[in-house]
């Protein structure tokens, strides 16, 4: 069950029966579907994309931003379902921008980044992304990922290669390519999203297999 998904709101009453390892990633932005599908496959969860728009409050906490986001998500389409937060945190500008990451490229973009990077000799920079999980049991649970690295001096691309956002100036610590120069499976070797997505299939896998060893009443 991989695919693209579109739900309107349902009432509890209508909450559908599903079976199996599936889960539904509530995302806009195929990209960051494709690559947590990839890493999904490898551990027999399925996936489908869920086209919702959720609430994202205004946190410096990435794990507060992606918990509100993933109970939001399943409220609007009663499905288990993940979400991702993501920042950007620069070094030399105090962790700007941080859990603003999104804003910023939309407003500043790459160039804009590069701008407040000239001349600076501190280009050390940290990629976070936050996966939570929510099926109406608790709490979401929360899944850290991360990937050090360095902001180039200029934006580089491969030729039909993978990458989105800043992607194009993040060189990950170990690589001399930027994400924008990986494919996709070099770019899941070392990215921040990769690394959360493996940590929530493995407890997940976990979890599946104690859930479905209870007795059934």
């Amino acid at each position: 069950m991989v695919g693209m998904w579109q739900r309107e709101e349902r009432k509890p009453s209508m909450k559908p029966k599903l079976k199996g390892r599936v889960v539904f990633f509530a995302t806009n932005n195929v990209n960051k579907f494709n690559e947590a599908r990839r890493i999904l496959t490898d551990y027999d969860i399925a996936v489908g994309m869920l086209r919702v728009k959720t609430a994202e409050i205004q946190s410096d906490n990435l794990n507060e931003i992606a918990q509100t986001s993933a109970i939001d998500a399943f409220m609007r389409c009663h499905l288990p379902v993940i979400v991702e937060d993501a920042g950007l945190f620069v070094n030399a500008l105090n962790g700007f921008p941080g859990p603003y990451a999104a804003y910023a490229y939309k407003t500043i973009g790459n160039a804009g980044l590069l701008k407040l990077m000239e001349n600076v000799e501190d280009r050390k920079v940290t990629f976070q992304s936050v996966i939570a999980y929510y099926d109406d049991h608790e709490a979401p649970e929360c899944f850290e990922g991360e990937a050090a690295g360095k902001i180039t001096n200029e934006e580089r691309r491969g030729n039909g290669k993978s990458g989105f956002g800043f992607d194009p100036i993040f060189q990950p610590a170990g690589s001399a390519k930027t994400f924008a120069e990986m494919t996709m499976e070099e770019k899941n070797g070392f990215s921040h999203r990769a690394n959360a997505v493996r940590k929530f299939a493995e407890w997940y896998q976990k979890h599946h297999s104690q859930s479905a060893a209870l007795p059934q009443a």
